[in-house]
């Protein structure tokens, strides 16, 4: 491991670093990438265009995080995970490999494309979440999670469909804008 010396990271642009970011070796940026400050990313590990990584990540050995991420602040993603495109991780979660510590016998969480994730989650290993699902805030994930699907709880279950979720944002958004003062 090093402090960001940039001849040994495989890049095709880059990337922003903030203070104290320790890149491990053959490590892969797409264009675009922010990491902010003292985050740790393994040996192996590869980023997708326009990520944009939080302070105070932990970023393990041959990780996938796809293209149009934003990991937030105290994030942990354990060696061997992967992440698809557009995927959102609130502040303090872990993505877990290792069902019976310390075994060795890895069996990362994977994570599809549009995938959100709210702050305080642990995704327990060997646990896949579908395309388009959105786990609630606090969860912990101990089973896959079906396409379309939003869950919460411990242990996470299942709670509404994508579709519902959107329509309630939607009305969450449109009345916390402010409104016009016309005198």
């Amino acid at each position: 491991m090093f402090l960001v010396k940039a001849e040994k990271v495989a890049t095709v642009q880059k990337p922003k670093f903030g203070k104290g970011v320790i890149i491990g070796e053959n490590v892969e940026f797409g264009k675009d990438v922010v990491i902010w400050n003292y985050v740790v990313i393994g040996d192996n590990t590869k980023i997708g265009d326009k990520t944009k990584i939080g302070s105070f990540c932990d970023i393990g050995k041959n990780v996938d995080i796809g293209k149009n991420c934003m990991i937030q602040a105290h994030v942990t993603i354990s060696n061997g995970c992967k992440l698809g495109n557009n995927v959102f991780i609130g502040p303090n979660s872990s993505l877990l490999n290792d069902k019976f510590p310390h075994s060795k016998c890895l069996t990362p969480t994977i994570i599809k494309d549009d995938v959100v994730i709210g702050g305080c989650v642990t995704i327990l290993p060997n646990v896949t979440i579908n395309e388009n699902s959105v786990i609630a805030a606090g969860s912990v994930v101990t089973r896959n999670v079906p396409p379309n699907t939003i869950v919460k709880g411990v242990p996470a279950k299942p709670m509404m469909t994508r579709e519902e979720y959107e329509m309630r944002r939607k009305r969450f958004i449109k009345a916390k804008k402010p409104k016009n003062l016309v005198p």
